[in-house]
């Protein structure tokens, strides 16, 4: 039986919010029956849209913050003003406390990269995190890190996604 994965999810995240977060929650849910999930944000508006998910919430919980960061926000405001109380910290910050096993975001990719590294830290020798995503190939799925976020990606930086891949695959 597979091993239940608890995901903290920024519900407020992305251009729609809880509308879109929510259902794509339940996608979630359906592929991977086991998951367990903690929804971060507006309490009222996710409770709305959970109402049209049955089974998504029977294995929710909601956590309620009435701080979201915008998707023009910079790093630095979001920072400023949503640390310690936004839907996007309080869903890295379930991970370090060991409430989740991962967070997730759709919203600003900026403002996630700088508060995962305030809170959550970087692994040794690895300056910056990186995005992850799930690649469909011929054999299944497989994870790729980074996704092009990095422009500019130097020499370094391909050491620190490979130290990063590494560990993820032990």
């Amino acid at each position: 039986m597979p091993q239940t994965i608890r995901i903290a999810l920024d519900a407020m995240g992305g251009d729609f919010g809880p509308k879109v977060t929510i259902a794509g929650a339940a996608n979630a849910l359906e592929r991977r029956p086991e998951s367990r999930f903690l929804l971060i944000g507006d309490e009222p508006a996710i409770r709305a849209q959970l109402q049209r998910h049955p089974r998504l919430a029977e294995c929710a919980d909601v956590r309620h913050s009435s701080v979201s960061i915008r998707m023009d926000d910079k790093p630095s405001q979001a920072l400023r003003y949503g640390r310690r109380v936004s839907s996007m910290w309080l869903a890295i910050e379930a991970v370090k406390k060991g409430d989740a096993d991962v967070a997730v975001s759709a919203g600003n990719t900026g403002a996630l990269m700088a508060m995962a590294k305030i809170c959550l830290h970087t692994m040794a020798r690895v300056d910056r995190p990186a995005l992850a995503c799930l690649w469909p190939t011929l054999r299944g799925q497989s994870v790729v890190l980074d996704v092009g976020a990095s422009m500019g990606a130097n020499a370094s930086h391909l050491v620190d996604l490979a130290i990063m891949g590494a560990a993820m695959a032990r």
